[in-house]
Order: C-alpha cells, then structure tokens, then sequence
C-alpha cells in the first residue's frame, strides 16, 4: 500500500519496470512508550498497531508494509516491511520474557534496524569518553546461544544499556530515530544526539515526529538507499501480514487499555472465540432504491484476566464498564472491516495466567491459524470412501 503522507513521492510504473526493485524487512527497536507504534502507522497510513499512553501495549511482532514508487534521479521502487516490536523492558514474567524474544526474532532477519529513543525523556546510558566506532559483527541473536545478549548480561545497568547491547551485536545498517521531537526544544536535540552517537557509530540519525509526519520522507529515501534489490514480499495492495481475527482481538484490548488503569490492562489477554463474516449485501431491487444497510459481522471474544478483583474491574457495576469497552472496540472494528458488528465480550478469571507459558503461547496470532487449520481439517466431512 502506499502511503497517503508520501506527497513527495509520484508513481512511475515506466521507471519500476526500467529499474530494480529495492525491498526488505526493517526492524523498529525501543523502549516502552518510544512511540514505535505510532511510528508504524504514521508510515504505512493505516491503524496497523494499536496505540495507548501506557508502556508495553505491543506484545507481538507486528508487520506494516509500504510501497514507495520510483523517483526519477532519487531512487526505484521498493517494497519496505517495517515490523514492529514489543518495547524492551526488563522481563517479570513469562509473558515479558516471550515479548523478549519477539525482539530478538525480529532481528535473525532484517536489512536495516531502527533505533527509537524518547527525546522527551533522560537516557540512562553509562559514560563514554569517546565517540563511538562501529565494528560490525555478524550474529544471529538467538537467545540461549553463547553469543546471545539474553547470556551476557542479566543484570543490566539500564533498559537503555540493554537496547545498546542488542544493537552492538547488528552486522545491517542501524539508524537512530529521535521521536517526539515536536514535544521539546530544538536545542535539546544536539547534547542528546552527542550522548547517542558516542556510544554507538549509526548508520543515520534522524529526527522525527510521526505525530505531525515530520522526517518520515528523509526516513524513507535513507531506508530506500539502504536496501538491497529483491522481491516484492507482499502483494502491492496489502499492508500488514496481520490476520483479521488479531487485529480485531487487539482492537479490543487496545478498549481495555483507554478503559481501565493499574494492573488491569497488563493482565489482560483477548482471545476471539467466534468470527462470522457478514454475507455481501443484496443489490437494490429498483434503480435509484436506496442501498441496503451495511450486513452484520458476529464475533465474540474472551477478555482473560488474572483474579476476580480484575475481572469485577472490567466488568462493572451493572456490566457498565464492559459495555463501554465492548462500545469502543465495536466503532474501531466497524471502521476496520466496513461493515456493521455484533460484538459479545466475557470475562474469564485464568490465574496467573502471564507465567503460563502454554497460554501466553497461545496468544500468538500464528499459533492460532495453525489451530485454526487443524480444526478445519478435523471438521471436514468425509466422502463417499469415507476418507477426509
């Protein structure tokens, strides 16, 4: 898909055919709340994460994927996928822990790494005297592995020093990202670039504000320049890998985090349990008769949480706080899917549920198209032979 913002940017489907196509996977990295997803959707011009004030709303790794057109003397085509991380934090739970290693398989394959750090806020960064020089190594980033940062280090200094340790290990370009920059003074930029750049020799360093699209055209046409020539990995029509039934789940929990404060949203997990696609509308019988209502999405979901006083929370006194979650979601999936919805939401109580790796497993968007898969393969009726 190509982005609304790119303004800069004119479509030449001459030049695409006279020129290689650029195309590979970008990685953002960075603490909780550095803006990463903002940063995504301002990019591919669509609600491909979901976005709240709170740190750690992203708990997969998410893909957005944008189409550039060719500009003439500036650089071809390409086909960017950035993919979206949890933010790095210190892990406390299973579920931290497997938010963890969705960073690390973000980047056993990538072409490039964004480095996303918060200039409204103080880095933690242990001193360096002396501009950093960049030795590039090739690894694989696989935890467990001798040369695995999860190995190393354990006890970090900082969340800051870790996300540096990540980056250290990188043999791909890697640009620094200053985000919200509309929300500070442009003199607080240089002293925070210098503290930056003298631990780490980046590949870029641009300034952004996804917020007002500030830098995302100098973004593009520096990730453009990095990228090797290859093929399309997406369809040009497509912007995101994510499956319907995810992204409506996240939708829901992104209700539950505008909702409900402290504890709640973090332990809270939204499994879709039934998804009845609409049939299409009936055309109108009479010409000039006006078009038939929207049709009529069904889906129903489970809102997990740890203990009854969680689940009390989002429910409500009278069911109240569960309607207005139940209310909010249902506006931004009608916006999604484009057509009317039913939406049935209940509360179940799954006790420590973030320490259990088999259920914080099953949260994964591609765990559950495989059981998806394997449930339509059992359910298939059998023929005239009695095979399936």
């Amino acid at each position: 898909m190509i982005a609304p913002w790119l303004f800069e940017i004119r479509d030449n489907s001459s030049q695409e055919s006279e020129n290689p196509l650029k195309s590979g996977f970008v990685a953002i990295l960075g603490r909780p709340n550095a803006g990463k997803s903002t940063l995504l959707n301002a990019l591919t011009g669509e609600k491909v994460a979901i976005v709240s004030a709170k740190p750690q709303t992203t708990r997969n790794r998410i893909a957005g994927v944008v189409e550039v057109p060719a500009r003439k003397g500036v650089h071809p085509a390409a086909q960017i996928v950035f993919v979206d991380t949890p933010g790095v934090h210190k892990p406390g739970s299973h579920l931290d822990r497997r938010m963890l290693q969705e960073v690390y398989e973000a980047l056993e394959t990538r072409d490039v790494v964004l480095v996303l750090m918060d200039a409204t806020r103080r880095v933690q960064l242990e001193a360096a005297a002396e501009p950093a020089t960049r030795v590039p190594q090739v690894s694989t980033l696989r935890p467990g592995s001798p040369e695995s940062p999860k190995r190393e280090r354990t006890n970090w200094a900082s969340e800051d020093e870790f996300l540096f340790g990540l980056i250290r290990k990188l043999d791909c370009p890697v640009f620094l990202l200053l985000t919200k920059i509309d929300l500070v003074a442009k003199d607080h930029l240089l002293p925070l670039i210098d503290t930056l750049t003298r631990h780490f020799g980046f590949a870029q360093v641009i300034p952004v504000s996804a917020r007002k699209r500030d830098g995302l055209n100098l973004l593009i046409r520096k990730i453009v320049e990095a990228l090797p020539v290859g093929e399309r990995y997406y369809p040009k029509d497509q912007y995101t890998d994510q499956p319907q039934r995810f992204m409506v789940a996240e939708l829901i929990r992104e209700s539950i985090l505008v909702e409900t404060g402290e504890e709640v949203p973090y332990a809270s997990a939204v499994v879709i349990e039934r998804y009845e696609e609409a049939e299409p509308p009936a055309p109108p019988r009479k010409k000039g008769q006006a078009p038939a209502r929207l049709p009529l999405t069904r889906i129903a979901a489970a809102i997990y949480c740890e203990r009854d006083g969680q689940k009390a929370i989002l429910i409500g006194k009278g069911g109240s706080k569960l309607k207005e979650i139940g209310t909010g979601a249902r506006h931004k999936i009608e916006s999604l899917i484009g057509t009317r919805v039913y939406l049935e939401l209940h509360v179940i109580v799954e006790p420590g549920w973030r320490e259990s790796k088999t259920f914080v497993e099953s949260l994964d968007w591609r765990n559950q198209l495989e059981r998806l898969a394997g449930d339509q393969i059992t359910a298939k009726p059998p023929d005239e032979n009695g095979s399936v």
